[in-house]
């Protein structure tokens, strides 16, 4: 017997889970989290859709449902009318992947992404109709690593999660299996968060030492002393161009597509960065101001150079941001939100900086040139 009627069917609320009605007779309609609508029949154990709402409307699904039902009764396949083959996990995943490419700031996001996945996901289903795979499967493939590498499992999981969205957004898939069944399944891992290993700020001087007698490249001296001088992230100063630079007003403007935060940051530049800048400018003209062999310098250029100089134990490249956060601190009485802010950190809830719009500019044009004085003394 009939259940639903088309005011309830219009009506329904859409909430943040999937949510099936039934009509009867093997008949249902399923309602997704992005407020769209599906017919399904239930044939034996699996489910058939039949259409999306209002395109097709409770009596035009009813119709379908029965000669569905009365064909698979018969022995028959109404090949016609059946859902049209998914594409397998992985052409998912890279129809994903080459999607959002645009978006990532960091190549290595795509790279990482699709490595996680063809290591622990495409052995398991990556061929398999991305229409076919259980959570058990998801469960399976999780719980491999999910105690013995928490961070990585956490990533995996999440990727996997953006696929199977991906897939249910194109219609290729029902409900996704990475939902809230797998998280409360899976066992509680202790939150750990691994902290950049970082120089003591006493200690700079003579890194910048080293590194100078090093055998290193020009470009990749200056490189790792304007990031230790100027306090930015390692992709920040090898992508550094001249065209950002004011050298008559001392100032590094960095375009918001080249910052984490996706704001524009203004960067004083001290007497000694400024010095970095003159070396700099001999280093050719390919608009760069750290060129590399093809392109800006990369990251691993910078973290080799910690290697061979036998400072990688001690720290990353992204450390010496917490050595000048540290000194700024237990050395200085510089105002919380200035190091903060020389650091391009938000400062404070999303209500406080609607208000709080000054980027402390030439407060922290005072902070940078003591901080490369600090260095400088430190150095000899």
């Amino acid at each position: 017997m009939a259940k639903l009627t088309p005011e309830f069917i219009k009506r329904v609320k859409v909430t943040s889970k999937y949510r099936r009605f039934s009509d009867g007779d093997g008949l249902s309609i399923v309602v997704r989290p992005n407020g769209s609508k599906a017919w399904q029949v239930r044939i034996g154990k699996a489910d058939k859709g039949i259409g999306s709402y209002p395109e097709v409307g409770i009596t035009e699904a009813r119709s379908k449902a029965q000669a569905k039902r009365k064909a698979a009764s018969q022995g028959r396949e109404i090949v016609a009318e059946a859902t049209p083959k998914a594409p397998t996990f992985a052409q998912v995943a890279e129809m994903y992947l080459t999607a959002n490419a645009p978006t990532w700031r960091h190549p290595k996001t795509e790279t990482d992404m699709r490595a996680r996945l063809q290591v622990h996901a495409y052995p398991a289903f990556g061929q398999r109709p991305v229409d076919t795979i259980r959570r058990a499967e998801v469960m399976d493939v999780l719980e491999t690593v999910w105690t013995s590498r928490p961070g990585l499992a956490r990533k995996l999981k999440q990727g996997l999660h953006r696929v199977f969205v991906y897939a249910l957004a194109r219609d290729w898939i029902a409900v996704t299996p990475v939902d809230a069944a797998v998280a409360q399944a899976l066992p509680k891992t202790p939150a750990t968060r691994a902290h950049f290993r970082s120089l003591p700020y006493q200690e700079i001087g003579s890194a910048l030492e080293t590194v100078e007698e090093s055998t290193a490249g020009q470009s990749v001296k200056l490189c790792f002393r304007w990031l230790i001088l100027t306090a930015s992230r390692s992709g920040e100063a090898r992508n550094a161009r001249w065209e950002h630079i004011d050298l008559k007003g001392r100032m590094w403007t960095i375009p918001g597509d080249m910052m984490k935060s996706g704001r524009e940051h203004r960067v004083p530049i001290s007497i000694q960065a400024a010095d970095v800048l003159k070396e700099a400018a001999a280093l050719g003209d390919s608009g760069l101001v750290f060129p590399g062999f093809n392109g800006p310098l990369s990251d691993m250029t910078l973290t080799k150079l910690l290697r061979s100089n036998g400072l990688a134990g001690q720290a990353t490249i992204h450390g010496f941001r917490t050595s000048f956060k540290t000194w700024c601190m237990e050395t200085t009485a510089t105002p919380w939100a200035i190091g903060e802010a020389a650091l391009a950190h938000n400062i404070g809830n999303s209500t406080e900086q609607a208000y709080a719009r000054s980027d402390l500019f030439e407060l922290r044009r005072a902070l940078m040139q003591q901080w490369a004085d600090f260095t400088n003394e430190q150095e000899g």
